[in-house]
């Protein structure tokens, strides 16, 4: 009886499950597509992946033992598996002819290659995105594994989501996989993010505070003329309707809360009659 099924994966017939598989694995990542370019490399895995589906399996190892190579009609499966590709014959239907189910297109069984495990073809990684990027959404150029290319930022978008940008990842097989990126937004020095709520400090002159006045305030989307009622105290908060952060499930746009410290000007900068009539006048508590 021929054993060319054991002579694919360069063992005897007396191997025992595990030194099938060692066999195997050692096969595989040679031959693998992926790793190994050579025109002949892909015939080669499919030969090594069938011939370990086979014998991995102790019904398949069983028959094939009785029956040998003359379920071939007495080719070697090299030059079985041969005749089928060049005659344009369906080799896996063949195969679960011979041997029942559990064969797949070209040698893959449904949990991967015979038992070999398809490579993870998405990758990993993480994007810094600045403050305001994350806020109005925008393009950011990103590098990976030697690819290098531009990715939508939408608007809103929360610091640990994930972005998946498809078609990215990683090659196999004709398939592709993405690029699974985790957002991490940099801190602004102006602004504090609460969920869909933007809060920024504004200076606000101590004339204007204790008489009123207008005040120009720069946001993010536009600049605002905000007006300051007399009286105002320090941390004093004004609401600015929508210009918050929009909250990508709902489309509504948060709030813009304004808090107010006090710009107290320099006392040797005060007129001198002036400091003089404040030291004596002002109230003590």
């Amino acid at each position: 009886m021929s054993n060319s099924l054991y002579e694919t994966l360069g063992i005897d017939s007396n191997s025992s499950e595990d030194e099938i598989k060692k066999a195997y694995r050692k096969l595989a990542r040679k031959y693998h597509p992926d790793i190994n370019k050579s025109p002949e490399a892909e015939e080669k895995f499919k030969e090594i992946n069938t011939a370990y589906e086979i014998l991995s399996d102790k019904e398949k190892r069983v028959q094939y033992e009785q029956y040998g190579d003359s379920l071939f009609g007495g080719q070697s499966f090299h030059d079985f598996s041969n005749a089928q590709s060049g005659a344009n014959v369906d080799l896996d239907e063949m195969l679960r002819n011979i041997f029942g189910g559990g064969f797949s297109n070209s040698g893959f069984s449904n949990s991967g290659f015979g038992g070999f495990e398809q490579p993870e073809l998405d990758i990993n990684a993480r994007v810094h995105i600045p403050f305001d990027v994350a806020i109005l959404g925008g393009k950011q150029h990103i590098s990976i594994s030697e690819d290098s290319f531009d990715i939508k930022i939408p608007a809103g978008i929360k610091n640990e989501e994930i972005l998946r940008v498809r078609g990215k990842g990683k090659e196999f097989q004709g398939q592709r996989g993405d690029v699974l990126l985790k957002v991490e937004v940099l801190e602004s020095p102006d602004y504090e993010r609460k969920d869909d709520d933007l809060i920024k400090e504004i200076k606000i002159p101590l004339h204007t505070v204790l008489f009123g006045g207008k005040v120009a305030v720069e946001t993010l989307q536009k600049n605002i003329t905000l007006k300051v009622p007399e009286n105002t105290k320090c941390g004093q908060k004004f609401r600015v309707k929508a210009l918050g952060t929009l909250n990508r499930k709902t489309k509504i746009k948060g709030d813009l809360y304004l808090k107010v410290t006090i710009n107290l000007p320099k006392i040797d900068e005060l007129d001198e009659e002036l400091a003089n009539l404040m030291r004596e006048k002002l109230p003590k508590e």
